[in-house]
């Protein structure tokens, strides 16, 4: 209950740092750590989790104003002084944590990608839930405004969504329009309809969040921040700038940001503590201060 009175009420975002498998490399190259410094998969994900390590224990990085931080398995499988990372994430910083649950896209077909199929998800799930993970996040694309395409993104999304929440964990929801869509707008309307209807059917007692492209109307989505069935919504930063994601989100009243590029834009592996975090620490008050709209 402290856990779900804190997504609810309290000021602050949700930072993303969960990175897999497909996307550490690049999250490695823009902190200055190209693909010569590894030979394995294994050293590679020692260099991430050192790198998110940095970033969770910097005391910039706290409650006041990081409401919660979405975990990829290999960081939730990991340790920050001598805990589990989402123990510590809880234990000692008041921070909620998320696990990221998908197995990644699917290829893209008729407009969107699916998610791969969860195979393992009831396994994960309670062990997830043993570590104070509060709840998931699961990742879509929706490219073109294609009407059945974007059904059955919303209905695979609710469809898992239905069994994490049987477990007792509460899932992000994440539709993501990709931000360089010709008919951003118009996969927008499409998606809003289907999230209304889904929601509509929707059996649980606990909520779902959704976490959203920056849509191209201010407020356009709105009303799912006073929905009963929704506990928070949250804005990915979708390869915008901070500095443009920051100015959208601001324009939008009950979101907050769920940054994962935008967070850690301009974070360098060589840099001095005390550069690294001061940079952290402006980026972490600026993602704060436009989520408080």
């Amino acid at each position: 209950m402290e856990q779900i009175e804190r997504m609810r009420s309290d000021a602050g975002f949700i930072a993303a740092l969960d990175q897999s498998g497909g996307s550490t490399p690049k999250a490695l190259g823009l902190y200055g750590i190209d693909e010569s410094a590894y030979n394995s998969d294994e050293q590679m994900f020692d260099l991430v989790h050192a790198m998110r390590t940095r970033i969770i224990t910097s005391s910039r990085f706290h409650s006041d104003h990081i409401l919660g931080a979405i975990l990829f398995q290999r960081t939730l499988d990991s340790t920050i002084e001598g805990k589990p990372t989402s123990c510590y994430l809880w234990q000692e910083k008041r921070i909620v944590p998320f696990l990221k649950i998908d197995l990644g896209l699917a290829e893209e077909k008729e407009g969107v990608q699916l998610m791969k199929p969860i195979t393992d998800m009831r396994e994960r799930l309670p062990k997830a839930k043993d570590l104070d993970v509060f709840g998931t996040k699961m990742r879509s694309v929706i490219k073109k405004a294609n009407v059945a395409s974007i059904a059955s993104v919303v209905e695979q999304q609710f469809e898992f969504g239905q069994i994490i929440l049987d477990h007792g964990l509460v899932p992000i929801i994440e539709p993501e329009v990709d931000i360089h869509s010709p008919d951003k707008a118009e996969c927008e309307n499409l998606l809003l309809s289907e999230l209304r209807r889904n929601l509509e059917m929707l059996k649980s007692d606990l909520p779902v969040m959704f976490k959203l492209t920056l849509p191209e109307s201010p407020g356009f989505y709105s009303e799912f921040s006073a929905h009963s069935k929704v506990l928070r919504v949250v804005a990915l930063s979708g390869g915008y700038p901070r500095e443009v994601a920051n100015e959208k989100l601001r324009l939008n009243q009950g979101m907050v940001a769920s940054f994962s590029r935008a967070l850690t834009e301009g974070l360098l592996a060589d840099q001095s503590e005390e550069a690294f975090s001061e940079l952290l620490g402006s980026s972490i008050e600026s993602i704060a201060a436009a989520s408080k709209t």
